[in-house]
């Protein structure tokens, strides 16, 4: 059914990128308003963060399939309650938002637990995964557009594919070295995608709730965006899997399914606006501009 799905979607994409002067004429609200429940899908709350700030609670879906070691090493470290007690300590205006601890000293530091401290990169993935290409073409990439609910970006002449760095997603702070990641430091895209980073940074999931909590954090004032005074840090009160909260505490959301005819059709409401305001329809649109819908499930 996934597979069949999948080629309906992508064979419409293609159909539309071959007849790009008959559009569809629904917008994205009329196309949602559309959509029967088999459109949605719930995230599997093993691969699902809740990061608790004082103001609210942060929801990341994780992406296994694209950074199976990172995901792995963060979930042990969340469970390990690594997180709880650190905080935000750099909001860069236009660019990211990064926790980490932030004891400078190393002797301070709070210790990993059964979590390691450093993996290899996990920068891209072979082009094994499904994936519904964009009609429209890429400075970045051979190919963009989804894979799993993730926007993505493919080269298949070199047998890879990698997630993008659009608005929310999140990344794993390293040094030089391309190994010197590994989960411990984490950072969300809170501005315009910063796409050049992309295959030089393991991406390993994105916000589909409550990027607002991040995205308004005052700015910092030191180098990148740091925090100059320890005073402006935000502290983390905690980060839990969905899975660890008990279910009446979990966030209900469903997010709209990429691999379906509905969604293609939404990405053709994105290319050309149908919405009353436009007057120049666009008629194409690039990844980090198709954002991925999310609705709280009808009781």
């Amino acid at each position: 059914m996934m597979r069949s799905a999948l080629a309906a979607a992508a064979a419409l994409l293609a159909a539309c990128a071959q007849a790009p002067t008959t559009p569809g004429k629904q917008t994205g609200a009329e196309i949602l308003a559309a959509t029967t429940p088999s459109d949605w899908r719930t995230p599997d709350p093993d691969n699902t963060l809740y990061l608790e700030l004082a103001t609210g609670r942060v929801v990341i879906e994780l992406a296994p399939a694209f950074a199976p070691n990172h995901v792995a090493n963060i979930k042990t470290l969340v469970r390990e309650k690594y997180f709880d007690g650190l905080a935000i300590v750099r909001a860069q205006d236009n660019y990211v938002v990064q926790w980490a601890d932030p004891a400078e000293d190393d002797a301070k530091k709070k210790p990993l637990g059964s979590a390691l401290s450093t993996l290899p990169g996990e920068f891209a993935h072979a082009d094994d995964l499904p994936f519904v290409a964009l009609p429209d073409r890429d400075v970045y990439a051979p190919e963009t557009g989804f894979s799993q609910g993730f926007p993505a970006a493919r080269d298949a002449s070199a047998g890879k594919m990698w997630l993008t760095h659009c608005y929310g997603m999140v990344g794993v702070g390293r040094d030089n070295a391309p190994d010197s990641g590994g989960g411990k430091e984490l950072y969300v895209v809170i501005g315009h995608a910063p796409r050049h980073l992309d295959r030089n940074v393991t991406l390993v999931g994105r916000v589909i709730k409550g990027i607002g909590l991040l995205s308004t954090l005052p700015r910092g004032t030191g180098a990148l965006g740091f925090y100059a005074n320890p005073a402006q840090y935000t502290p983390i009160k905690s980060i839990r899997l969905a899975a660890d909260v008990a279910e009446s505490e979990r966030t209900p959301i469903e997010l709209l399914r990429t691999d379906t005819l509905t969604f293609a059709s939404y990405v053709e409401s994105r290319r050309y606006r149908r919405e009353e305001w436009f007057i120049d329809p666009v008629g194409h649109v690039e990844v980090c501009n198709v954002p991925l819908p999310a609705r709280t499930p009808a009781k």
